[in-house]
């Protein structure tokens, strides 16, 4: 059914919840079982990043200026600033996993 709907169009799936929840590993156990219909949007921090995450695949990592302007620019469909960083889902990388079809 997921890859039916996705052929017809691609719509959005929020995953939300608290740190530790295992929103990572849903996400994770979706993508594997429906690769060609799931895709995941790359948050921005401006967090320092924890050993092993990479730029790009984790988090887009961003300095506290550049996040500031993009959300200035409603470059942002959502954004909070979290113990001392801000964290957000930008508008770009919703629509690069839709325009992959997922």
């Amino acid at each position: 059914a997921i890859e039916a709907r996705a052929a017809a169009a691609p719509r959005a799936l929020v995953i939300a919840g608290p740190s530790g929840v295992g929103k990572g590993t849903l996400i994770e156990r979706l993508k594997a079982a429906h690769p060609a219909a799931c895709g995941f949007s790359v948050s921005h921090t401006t967090r320092a990043p924890r050993p092993g995450e990479e730029n790009g695949v984790h988090y887009h990592f961003v300095d506290t200026a550049a996040m500031e302007a993009g959300i200035a620019r409603g470059d942002f469909i959502e954004s909070a600033a979290v113990h001392g960083n801000y964290y957000g889902t930008s508008k770009a990388a919703v629509a690069s996993v839709a325009k992959a079809g997922k």
